[in-house]
């Protein structure tokens, strides 16, 4: 249990001669999945003119490149941050380079894959098997593993129950399965959507193995700390709303947390810092400081 007292506060301000490099979530923090919140993109603008380094960091099973030009589309120019890295890139690039001696290190499980590969996803995930030179299949009995990219446009997005066939067809086979985003849920524009964390979950309960690559499992802020450089971890703030993968993928990496409050937990916490604090005493979570939203 944590007894660190968070410290509630109604925006950033007070946090910036503290820090030099900012960890900054996307969904639930920057935007939720359609439009900015309001006032990030001004937070955003000011960290950058006092000099502070930004990585945003997301849990989006889709290449960095793909992020970039969505956050764009939005109004997030790339001049109010200074990398992406999202759980999709890293994935992508863990299977790209499986015969590099550094990634075959880092994930040894990668040379036991295979190349045939069966998608659990959405037509908008597809981009992730560019240039990776594996053959795509229709069917698990196909496949030597399985990719989780999150739920398809055909069986839904609020539900598990249209998954749990294909999963079990998947798992009777013994199919290793990469879960490219390990959320389990998110908030779009106010509507709860579940994510390929949920499905792999399920998966695993079902006998199956999974590789989770994303928040909160460290290897995924390696590439954050190469973009943030030689700033010292006491002097880097990762900020999110997500209890599960945000502050404990923080404090897995020894790194101080910034919980923004009306995302994914909803409004309620914002305006009740004291069932927030249970909540992440509970969890055995300390993060810094809390806010409603990610403001000045």
């Amino acid at each position: 249990m944590s007894e660190r007292k968070i410290e509630a506060l109604q925006g950033i301000a007070p946090l910036l001669d503290r820090y030099d490099g900012f960890i900054v979530d996307l969904w639930g923090t920057v935007h939720n999945g359609v439009r900015p919140f309001p006032g990030v993109l001004d937070c955003l603008r000011i960290l950058k003119e006092r000099g502070k380094r930004i990585v945003l960091l997301s849990n989006a099973p889709r290449p960095a490149a793909i992020i970039r030009d969505q956050l764009a589309t939005m109004g997030v120019d790339g001049s109010l941050y200074d990398g992406i890295i999202t759980s999709g890139e890293v994935t992508w690039r863990v299977l790209a380079g499986c015969t590099d001696p550094s990634v075959a290190q880092a994930w040894p499980w990668v040379k036991t894959l295979g190349k045939r590969v069966f998608h659990i996803g959405g037509q908008h995930d597809l981009s992730m098997f560019e240039g990776l030179g594996v053959e795509l299949v229709s069917n698990p009995a196909d496949a030597t593993f399985v990719l989780n990219t999150g739920p398809d446009e055909r069986r839904g997005q609020t539900e598990l129950e249209p998954y749990l066939e294909i999963l079990s067809a998947c798992a009777v086979r013994d199919l290793p399965m990469i879960c490219a985003n390990p959320d389990m849920e998110v908030m779009r524009d106010g509507v709860r959507l579940i994510c390929a964390g949920l499905l792999a979950r399920a998966y695993e309960q079902k006998g199956g193995v999974v590789q989770w690559i994303g928040k909160p499992f460290p290897p995924v802020y390696e590439p954050v700390f190469e973009l943030l450089g030689d700033i010292p971890k006491n002097r880097i703030l990762a900020a999110g709303d997500a209890l599960a993968t945000d502050i404990r993928g923080a404090a897995n990496v020894g790194v101080d947390a910034l919980w923004v409050l009306a995302g994914i937990h909803g409004e309620g916490l914002a305006d009740d810092p004291a069932q927030a604090q249970e909540e992440a005493d509970g969890a055995g979570l300390a993060p810094v400081a809390s806010v409603p939203a990610f403001v000045l």
